[in-house]
């Protein structure tokens, strides 16, 4: 992998989200060799990703590379490759590119899609977990647009005009607002030879309702916000099959639609090599102590979606979202430093700062320690902290700017089909 070496201890990073970027900056120039790896060449700002298909963003606006976050660190490298298996006796690691030893491993390789083993929904549905995915959904949202436009029966139209999204979580509800923000802005103007009363989307989630992770109050709030933008929610139903066109459920709702979009879960992305006691099998997340070593390893951690650190308040570990990856990743650093000058390691407690999601234009809600409250202050809030939580300046800069146009001129930008998608 050409990497040079060094009398330094190395430390090896698998993923370049949210904890293994706060992790690198923590040890950024200290007397250690830092090795960071992942399959992309940038950082991913997951949380926007859903702007991205609903043509608010480009994808450059919430990625960033890898590279120059490292740029100015004179012992830290990069290297574009996938890890494929750990070899944890011989403290080395099996890559697409090459082998490479370690001193310390630190996994923070996040999570997949979980489609539960149905691989017919799998095969035909679209999911979004990476800037590709993104794309992907936009490209399809803005063909069926022309393909509708061009259909020659009303059951075709309404098909490329049907739009199931599976998952009420945040990623679900938000995706679903956007998608409806597309049709009472958009579609009026752009396809004025379509009805907009034609398009219609449907946010499917198998919970009592909307949001299950927040609280009853944010839960209500968004379901009322997405019936005013439009969008037909059914809560207690659940995706049992489809095909890439008719969607079947385990209720009497049958859906027909070109478009199933998947936010209904997601798993753990392990690293083959570990012993099995090691991973919660059906979370597929390592088990670590509370400095986040992994079970049975002294030299190997995992940080951010990857682990499952349990305690008291969190018996199943920590929520898989971005706050507990950049405090872990933080805190992981400094103990890192502990541990090589022989000094006792810090034990982790989760900061929980709250929970939000926007549903649409002056539409969020914010679930913090002592209040709870929807509306234009939540979605304000909600811009804010998105906004200085992007990675980089210049993304600071474009998505404001993006934000702003979008909100002046009821529009979106990106409504571009530059790479064509194809089942």
């Amino acid at each position: 992998m050409n990497i040079p070496e060094s009398n330094l201890p190395r430390i090896v990073i698998v993923g370049g989200g949210f904890a293994g970027i706060n992790l690198a900056k923590t040890l950024a120039n200290k007397k250690l060799q830092v090795v960071l790896i992942d399959k992309h060449n940038y950082h991913t700002f997951q949380p926007l990703l859903y702007q991205v298909s609903s043509s608010g963003l480009e994808p450059d606006s919430i990625a960033y590379p890898l590279r120059k976050i490292i740029k100015k660190h004179k012992t830290s490298f990069f290297r574009l490759a996938e890890v494929n298996e750990i070899q944890p006796e011989q403290k080395n690691i099996k890559t697409s590119i090459g082998d490479l030893t370690f001193d310390y491993l630190v996994l923070a390789t996040g999570t997949k899609t979980n489609f539960f083993g149905n691989n017919e929904i799998e095969n035909n549905s679209m999911p979004m977990k990476t800037v590709p995915q993104a794309l992907n959904i936009r490209s399809l949202i803005l063909q069926n647009f022309e393909k509708a436009a061009i259909a020659n029966t009303k059951e075709e139209r309404e098909a490329y005009l049907n739009f199931v999204i599976v998952g009420g979580g945040p990623t679900g509800v938000e995706l679903a607002g956007a998608i409806a923000e597309l049709k009472n802005n958009i579609l009026p103007r752009d396809y004025h030879d379509l009805n907009a009363n034609d398009m219609h989307i449907h946010l499917l989630e198998g919970s009592t309702r909307v949001l299950p992770p927040m609280s009853k109050h944010a839960s209500e709030k968004a379901e009322k916000f997405l019936k005013t933008l439009g969008v037909n929610v059914h809560c207690n139903t659940q995706v049992t099959d489809y095909d890439g066109l008719e969607v079947s459920t385990n209720t009497d709702l049958q859906l027909q639609s070109e478009t199933l979009i998947w936010a209904a879960g997601v798993t753990g992305a392990p690293v083959n090599g570990l012993n099995a006691s090691a991973l919660v099998e059906r979370a597929n997340r390592y088990k670590v102590n509370e400095f986040n070593q992994v079970e049975g390893y002294d030299n190997i951690f995992a940080i951010g979606d990857i682990a499952q650190m349990t305690s008291e308040d969190y018996p199943k570990g920590h929520p898989q979202v971005a706050q507990p990856a950049i405090q872990q990743g933080i805190l992981l650093g400094k103990n890192l430093l502990r541990l090589i000058n022989n000094k006792p390691m810090k034990s982790f407690v989760y900061n929980d700062k709250g929970s939000m999601a926007t549903i649409g234009r002056n539409k969020a809600v914010v679930d913090l320690k002592a209040f709870k409250f929807g509306g234009f202050f939540a979605w304000f809030i909600w811009m804010f902290v998105h906004l200085m939580s992007l990675v980089g300046f210049r993304n600071r800069v474009i998505v404001f700017f993006n934000w702003t146009y979008n909100y002046i001129n009821f529009d979106k930008a990106a409504r571009l089909i530059i790479r064509p998608f194809k089942r």
